[in-house]
């Protein structure tokens, strides 16, 4: 029986060493991804928000070890990818890809779309010379982009254009995860509606998982099953997009909230004020790394880092004072 499980995060960490003085050596580290666990259920889509900064993107390229994780477990289908290495890793990444968040700087400009979508094909020794050409232009075809604009290059198309190119080019080796890094968030408002229209049915059509990075709740709320709120490094919130977006419970997680735009005028919020500016992640604040912002701190909140709590099923929480 196939696990449920497809990709399960344990006590993962990822430091960036800052080197300093005459002799280059690192005397401090930047704390991008600090002890977190989570797990994707094949199938789902799970939406990792937070701020700029918060390692959102580290943690993606983490997963799939395009930057080394300084510590933990990466199990893809039980098989721990951080320890895999040559050939081994190399075939694990055939069934993980990345949608990259700016179309226009991640496709190559000296290669037609034929040559850019099949290139997986070539690392990973498929098929016959006709046969990539025939499945490139499959996969060209499937994500709305006309077979006949094979030999063209990148700067021919349009943003939006460039980025079902790009979901083409993850999609060629038939992925069973796909880390999708803020797919729309460089497109004009009609053309991300399209694209997230694509995605949910290219997830249909190839059962595809996707971890979807976002800063925008909007989007992560139309296409996500599940959320996890991300905030200097740290998941402070888990819980099911309903759950998440009706009795949301940590004070992060509801100053993000309130903070998307409402088409009403008439419409009285209760606002979050959040103080001061985002810690550093050189030197993160001691206790809860939320607590030099919330509102509701108080002199546990500065000593103590809160422990993982279930409110309900589904439901966790990183604080020590959770909102009703």
């Amino acid at each position: 029986m196939q696990n449920k499980t497809i990709l399960e995060i344990q006590n993962l960490k990822k430091y960036f060493p800052v080197k300093r003085g005459i002799f280059r050596k690192s005397k401090s580290f930047v704390k991008a991804v600090d002890n977190v666990d989570l797990k994707l259920e094949r199938g789902e889509t799970l939406g990792l928000v937070g701020e700029s900064g918060c390692g959102k993107t580290t943690l993606g390229r983490c997963v799939v070890r395009l930057d080394e994780p300084t510590e933990g477990q990466i199990l893809f289908e039980g098989s721990n990818l951080a320890d895999q290495r040559g050939k081994e890793l190399k075939a694990s990444r055939r069934h993980m890809q990345v949608v990259f968040q700016d179309p226009f700087s991640s496709l190559n400009p000296r290669k037609t779309i034929e040559q850019i979508i099949g290139e997986g094909f070539i690392i990973h020794r498929m098929y016959s010379p006709q046969e990539r050409r025939e499945k490139s232009r499959e996969i060209m075809d499937v994500v709305g982009i006309r077979p006949e604009q094979a030999n063209r290059y990148p700067h021919e198309f349009s943003g939006g254009q460039r980025q079902r190119i790009s979901v083409a080019r993850a999609l060629a080796l038939r992925p069973k995860l796909v880390i999708a890094d803020e797919p729309v968030s460089a497109l004009d408002v009609s053309i991300q509606a399209q694209i997230l229209n694509l995605l949910v049915d290219l997830q249909e059509e190839f059962n595809l998982t996707y971890l979807f990075i976002s800063h925008d709740l909007s989007v992560v709320r139309h296409i996500c099953n599940r959320v996890a709120v991300m905030y200097l490094g740290h998941i402070v919130e888990l819980a099911s997009n309903n759950t998440l977006f009706e009795r949301a419970a940590h004070p992060y997680t509801r100053a993000l909230m309130q903070a998307v735009p409402v088409a009403d005028p008439f419409l009285k919020k209760d606002s979050i004020q959040l103080e001061g500016d985002v810690p550093s992640p050189m030197n993160p604040p001691s206790g809860c790394p939320f607590n030099p912002r919330c509102p509701y701190s108080q002199e546990i909140c500065r000593e103590k880092f809160p422990e993982i709590q279930a409110l309900e099923t589904g439901h966790t929480v990183a604080c020590h004072f959770p909102q009703s």
